[in-house]
């Protein structure tokens, strides 16, 4: 069923195309690679060998990684169903 002028299937293939492209950039987004450092980058403190096994290419101890991690802060949230009560909360 095609809608407007768009021709059957344009949406689904727009929709297929957008996934595609997020999984790539996900993909191309992997963790840290080369070789892991065997002290933090920012405390200098050692990594221990099982982090640098665990994950390749890591940089950060455990600590400074959990303050880089919460240091993102919380996005705010959509008010999907744009009703007052939601407004209100």
């Amino acid at each position: 069923m095609a809608g407007g002028w768009a021709r059957d299937g344009a949406v689904h293939e727009q929709i297929e195309a957008s996934v595609e492209d997020e999984l790539k950039r996900l993909k191309a987004r992997s963790g840290p690679r080369g070789e892991s450092l065997t002290h933090c980058a920012e405390c200098e403190e050692p990594i221990p060998e099982a982090r640098r096994q665990a994950l390749p290419g890591v940089k950060l101890c455990i600590e400074c990684q959990q303050e880089r991690d919460g240091a993102r802060g919380a996005r705010g949230g959509i008010n999907r169903r744009g009703s007052k009560d939601s407004q209100l909360k």
